[in-house]
């Protein structure tokens, strides 16, 4: 053996009670799971004590956006911080690949309106070495890198790269080139398709991202791949004529998982998300909803106004580049027309009660106070204080925003039913309008040890077994004789996502969000050590591509 791990407290990844044990790891794969004291190393062996903290599969990410973030940060933080040792990446039905160069801004300013991605980042930092998802795949593989990744084929850079971006239902010539480049795809390694019909996905320009413009028999055509092919997941963001009745359909019909986003808690709509969950659990099928363990909270300027993405007057602004939206902010004729249904919308859902300043250069005075109260005492509306304090700060004042997720008890429930898949970290997207890719560790801290919600057994099962065994990625999620040796070695009773820190390490400069952990102490990938002591190791680079 190379690496001899004693005196764990052992969650295997099954949902089994957690026992005392002693592994054993041999190059990349676990080589003896046995009683403590029972294994014998050699003189060449590594020995670590553990000395009592939880060893558990490596954590498993299956919904990230890490696709253009991969080329040029090989160490994937700050999920590598968090116990993740794999992620899955092109979900939502985005992607970069397949992209032709003339395509490339369209695929750059789609990732900028809907995914929240800095334009001045992905221009700097993607190498356009590819053209073809399956090169695509080539050049991660090739790639050092610090965790595993898988990547699904994105239904939007898949129809651009057919239809040329033309906004119309595909031809029947159109669905089955798609469906020919989605087998190639998937002979690759793709690890699924995905795609999005969500009203909320606005892309290049303000339109809507090009999966949006495809009929559900496109959809279908994409679906019958997978089920011939007999491999890959189908990823879907809920929208018109997609939800939990054609999810069953799908899944029954070629024999597929499918797994849907996003399954969330309101306020304003207390017990619907179980209610979903019962009527989606009567239908047949193997089918799966995306939840999230933390409130979804935005930090948005008024430059990237993607939580009011929906209303047709804000469709205008994204339609525009990010200088010229502040002089549409200041036109009384459009506000006229855009007040109505913003003060509408957010009243509905109940949000302008929990938006807020969060940070500022001039408005101290309002850091804090939920807007809907400033506004009262100001003797206007939420939404031109909105728009007054963003021009009145040369458009940097930024607003936290509690968009979804944010009933805490029901969340609780829904993590404690083993009929949904957490996920919906969004790693890599809303680099500096959120961060939960700290999600594994706020599970653990916040809704095993604080809040009891579940045991801890189950919760490294969400973050391990059941991610496994939901996206058929093999020999991994499972702390198992012969499987790969991604583990993650951490401390219960400290276990947890730091504060959100804003810091300026993109490619161009540009801003992120990010959140350290504590309490994760030791951490391995294919073997190798990513992390020791609470603290990367540098140049750690065993991650590999997952292939379907």
């Amino acid at each position: 053996m190379d690496l001899l791990l004693r005196n764990a407290e052992l969650i295997d990844g099954s949902g089994a009670a957690r026992r005392a044990a002693d592994v054993a790891v041999t190059g990349d794969r676990i080589t003896a799971v046995a009683a403590p004291g029972t294994l014998s190393p050699s003189p060449q062996t590594q020995v670590i004590d553990l000395d009592g903290l939880v060893l558990a599969p490596g954590f498993i990410d299956i919904h990230t956006h890490y696709d253009a973030q991969i080329l040029w940060d090989a160490d994937l933080t700050p999920s590598s911080w968090h116990g993740v040792t794999s992620v899955i990446m092109g979900n939502c039905g985005f992607g970069v690949a397949p992209t032709l160069p003339e395509h490339r801004d369209i695929i750059v300013r789609t990732l900028e309106n809907v995914e929240g991605m800095s334009m001045e980042a992905l221009n700097a930092g993607i190498d356009w070495c590819f053209q073809t998802f399956p090169q695509y795949l080539a050049a991660i593989d090739q790639r050092p890198k610090r965790l595993n990744l898988g990547a699904f084929q994105g239904h939007t850079p898949l129809r651009l790269f057919v239809l040329g971006g033309e906004e119309r239902p595909a031809t029947a010539d159109e669905v089955a080139t798609m469906q020919r480049l989605l087998r190639e795809a998937l002979d690759a390694g793709a690890i699924g398709f995905s795609t999005s019909r969500q009203p909320a996905h606005q892309g290049a320009y303000g339109r809507p991202v090009p999966s949006r413009f495809a009929e559900v028999d496109e959809v279908e055509a994409m679906a019958s791949v997978l089920g011939e092919a007999g491999k890959g997941v189908m990823q879907i963001s809920i929208g018109p004529g997609l939800f939990i009745n054609e999810f069953s359909a799908l899944a029954v019909r070629h024999n597929i998982p499918v797994t849907w986003t996003a399954l969330v808690t309101r306020t304003d709509k207390p017990g619907a998300a179980l209610r979903t969950v019962e009527r989606a659990g009567a239908l047949p099928g193997e089918v799966y909803p995306q939840i999230a363990c933390r409130p979804i909270v935005m930090q948005i300027t008024m430059n990237d106004p993607m939580p009011l993405a929906q209303i047709d007057e804000w469709k205008e602004a994204l339609a525009l580049p990010r200088e010229a939206r502040a002089g549409l902010y200041a036109d009384s004729s459009w506000r006229d027309r855009a007040r109505p249904a913003t003060l509408a919308a957010w009243e509905e859902k109940e949000r302008w009660p929990k938006v807020s300043v969060q940070e500022t250069k001039v408005h101290g005075d309002a850091v804090g106070i939920p807007l809907d109260q400033l506004a009262a005492q100001r003797g206007t509306t939420p939404f031109d204080l909105m728009l007054d304090l963003a021009l009145a700060d040369d458009m940097a004042t930024r607003f936290q925003v509690v968009l979804e997720n944010d009933a805490d008890d029901e969340t609780g429930a829904l993590l404690a039913d083993k009929r949904t898949l957490l996920g919906l970290s969004d790693a890599g997207a809303h680099a500096s309008q959120l961060c939960d890719a700290c999600y594994s560790t706020h599970l653990l801290g916040h809704w095993v040890r604080d809040r009891k919600a579940i045991s801890l057994e189950e919760g490294v099962w969400r973050l391990s077994g059941h991610a496994a065994t939901a996206f058929r990625i093999p020999e991994r999620g499972f702390v198992r004789e012969g499987y790969y040796a991604d583990l993650v070695a951490f401390d219960p009773g400290t276990i947890g996502a730091g504060d959100i820190e804003r810091v300026y390490d993109q490619p161009g400069g540009a801003d992120r969000l990010i959140s350290r952990s504590a309490g994760v102490e030791y951490m391995w990938v294919n073997g190798v050590a990513a992390r020791a002591g609470g603290e990367d190791v540098p140049g750690a680079a065993a991650g590999r591509l997952l292939r379907s």
